[in-house]
């Protein structure tokens, strides 16, 4: 495969992972609230959309059903949190486990593929044959994170999305000025793994087969990708600002994993790969305030790199073009 295809791939699936992401960033960064669940709903999102579509529903359709699906999943994590009183990420690690049991039982295997089966890529590819898969899936992808984005931005400036959002900056102070904090908790939580779900369910169908251990480390991936996108992006401009770096984020990270592979990375070698790009990520803001001086300094140095790298290609496409 070459680098130009394989960017576009990464790309394609950047953006379909990106609605995970903006799940992630609901709960992670507006409710301050460490959801462990994400990694069981976005299979349940999979296996939701794989057993309908195997049985004839329209692939749109079954999307639907999909984000109701992880819907469920996070009102069941925000009910044992706040209403049994079980700590936030023991609350979103019980759900997970119990998903996983679940999502073999609503596809009746480990695994469903969906080769020879309708999907929105199928579907898109029979109304667009000139297009290739990859560029149909970011087409796609571009589209419901788009309208995501639009979304989400409408509703936390309302009033309830703000109380979400204040639930999130500051609990016992929202809650003395009368909010239900149990309700914003739990709406916070059914929206984001909603989205985790609906993520879930298009990556599916783009991969072609639904697996119930898809979702292995999605938190760890929404995680990366949030951190390098706030990083990269900043965090002091406005909300809908925010959710684009998120998005970006995602993009980035699964381009970073495209090139590596493309450079020989072994596949087995990626969970530890995302483990430093976090570190890495988190740690970048406590260097620069703790040690100014050696940070711009590294910085520096790596334009000073890719200064030097930029004109070698220049030089060598110069001696290239002189030689023919």
């Amino acid at each position: 495969m070459g680098l130009l295809q394989a960017m576009q791939g990464a790309a394609a699936q950047g953006v379909l992972w990106s609605i995970m992401t903006l799940g992630v960033y609901i709960t992670f960064k507006v409710l301050d609230f460490a959801d462990l669940t994400v990694d069981g709903s976005f299979a349940t999102g999979g296996a939701v959309t794989a057993i309908l579509i195997s049985h004839g529903m329209n692939p749109f359709l079954s999307l639907l059903f999909a984000l109701a699906a992880g819907m469920a999943c996070g009102f069941i994590t925000g009910f044992l949190h706040t209403k049994l009183e079980i700590p936030g990420i023991l609350a979103g690690i019980l759900t997970m486990i119990a998903l996983y049991s679940i999502n073999i039982r609503i596809m009746g295997q480990a695994n469903i593929p969906l080769l020879g089966i309708s999907t929105i890529i199928t579907t898109v590819s029979g109304l667009y044959p000139v297009l290739s898969v990859n560029m149909i899936s970011l087409t796609i992808g571009l589209i419901f994170t788009a309208a995501v984005i639009l979304f989400l931005y409408w509703f936390f400036g309302t009033e309830i999305g703000c109380s979400i959002r204040a639930t999130g900056n500051n609990e016992y102070m929202v809650r003395a000025l009368g909010v239900n904090t149990d309700k914003t908790k739990i709406l916070g939580l059914v929206l984001s793994n909603g989205l985790v779900a609906l993520s879930g369910a298009t990556v599916a169908q783009s991969q072609g087969y639904a697996d119930v251990g898809m979702g292995t480390g999605t938190i760890m991936i929404g995680l990366a990708s949030v951190i390098i996108g706030e990083v990269l992006m900043g965090n002091r401009f406005s909300f809908a600002y925010k959710l684009i770096s998120a998005v970006v984020g995602s993009v980035i990270y699964r381009v970073i994993i495209a090139l590596v592979l493309w450079f020989g990375l072994k596949s087995t070698d990626l969970k530890l790969l995302t483990a430093v790009m976090v570190a890495v990520a988190l740690a970048i803001p406590v260097v620069k305030r703790k040690f100014p001086a050696f940070f711009n300094n590294l910085v520096e140095k790596w334009k000073s790199f890719f200064s030097r790298f930029r004109k070698g290609k220049k030089a060598s496409a110069a001696n290239g073009g002189e030689t023919r």
